[in-house]
């Protein structure tokens, strides 16, 4: 390979870069379909996984000469037939014990919960910026905030509790 083949590729190969790229992202948003909207939903650590997991294949696969289309079709059928049986078992009581993390309480009755709060990685900079987000300025003012297991953070205010 020359120098310029080197930097700009060999005109005929580009075409089918460009193909197998079209080919890949169509396998991926039909995948993606065919598994429902829980991917493309609030994004779960595995459906983080997942989403990461595609993008690289899409990305990298047209452009490496040594890959097929079919060798990255495969890779992500096989990531979504991963995903599928991830979700399917998270479906399932014991599943979602093993998958997901339960959710945490980080304050109750207007006292922040300092274990909880470390245990989940949080820190008090990190708690009020989330508490701000919802209109509270001091966690006295909050009856219940609970760190989902998504990472969300529910609150209930005092005035709203009863």
């Amino acid at each position: 390979m020359n120098g310029i083949d080197a930097l700009i590729g060999h005109p005929g190969w580009l075409g089918w870069v460009a193909l197998k790229a079209f080919l890949l992202y169509v396998t991926a948003v039909l995948g993606l379909r065919v598994g429902g909207r829980r991917t493309l939903a609030d994004l779960s650590p595995y459906d983080f996984v997942a989403a990461v997991a595609i993008g690289a294949i899409v990305g990298r696969l047209p452009s490496a000469p040594d890959a097929s289309y079919l060798s990255g079709a495969v890779t992500l059928l096989a990531i979504l037939a991963a995903h599928a049986l991830i979700t399917w078992v998270r479906l399932r009581p014991a599943g979602r014990r093993l998958i997901e993390q339960g959710p945490v309480v980080v304050v109750a009755r207007g006292q922040v919960l300092w274990g909880n709060l470390h245990r989940s990685g949080i820190t008090r900079s990190d708690l009020d910026a989330l508490l701000r987000e919802h209109g509270v300025a001091d966690p006295a003012g909050v009856h219940l905030a609970v760190l989902e297991g998504r990472g969300r953070l529910s609150v209930l205010s005092r005035e709203r509790s009863g």
